[in-house]
């Protein structure tokens, strides 16, 4: 049985700023618990699961606590609790060292973060840089829509123009006056600039940006999805 007080914890982490002043973050649902198991089973400090919970990642040190469909209703964000619930510490952030690092400046809506993680896990990019204002990567939201990425990239939230400022590799932005990437060859080394949803690429960082690139358009949209950009824009750079 859960206490109340442990209840009313796991559900402030709901909350950013929580999760910041308590160094841990929640995962929800048996993929992706079982993917926490597999791949940083040393931050996992808690799971609370039902009993027809399975996990198909044995691993000695973890120790599951058994918990009613009520109770897993309690601490769950989710409309409808799938199974299990961890409590995770926040890892320790790791030096910025890829030759090729996805950089985001703004980025709001975390369908798009997560998306965006899950590419970078795809095209094996270890780093995704992150200025201040860019939804929390433990959003739960954020969380579910990474399938797991979130276990093996590696986010930091950094001043970007600090950043930016005293980087050698060479520093792209994805912006609609560019050369067409359709058209051109990259190679896989540097930093891909992503931009705000509705404003892309901010002006301060605009100024860091040594080459400008664009997805040329064919039909009448306005415009693409950031996380969709971002996609073909991986490809190009992996063509």
């Amino acid at each position: 049985m859960i206490s109340k007080n442990r209840i009313r914890f796991i559900n402030t982490l709901s909350q950013k700023k929580q999760r910041i002043e308590n160094n841990r973050f929640i995962i929800e649902g048996e993929k992706m618990v079982n993917e926490a198991i597999l791949w940083i089973p040393e931050l996992i400090e808690n799971i609370y699961a039902t009993s027809d919970f399975e996990i198909t990642n044995a691993h000695s040190a973890i120790i599951v606590e058994e918990i009613s469909p009520k109770e897993l209703k309690e601490i769950s964000s989710f409309t409808t609790p799938n199974k299990a619930l961890a409590i995770c510490k926040i890892p320790e952030n790791k030096t910025v060292d890829s030759n090729l690092i996805i950089c985001l400046d703004g980025v709001q809506d975390p369908g798009n973060m997560g998306t965006i993680l899950r590419l970078a896990d795809w095209f094996g990019i270890k780093d995704v840089v992150c200025s201040n204002n860019t939804v929390d990567c433990y959003n739960p939201k954020v969380l579910q829509a990474t399938m797991g990425a979130i276990f093996r990239v590696n986010v930091h939230y950094l001043d970007l123009t600090e950043f930016l400022s005293i980087t050698e590799l060479p520093i792209y932005g994805a912006l609609l006056n560019g050369e067409n990437i359709l058209e051109n060859h990259y190679e896989p080394k540097g930093i891909i600039v992503l931009g705000n949803e509705g404003n892309g690429i901010s002006e301060e960082i605009k100024k860091f940006v040594q080459k400008a690139i664009t997805i040329p358009r064919f039909g009448e949209a306005e415009s693409l999805n950031v996380a969709t950009a971002g996609a073909i824009i991986l490809g190009a750079f992996y063509r």
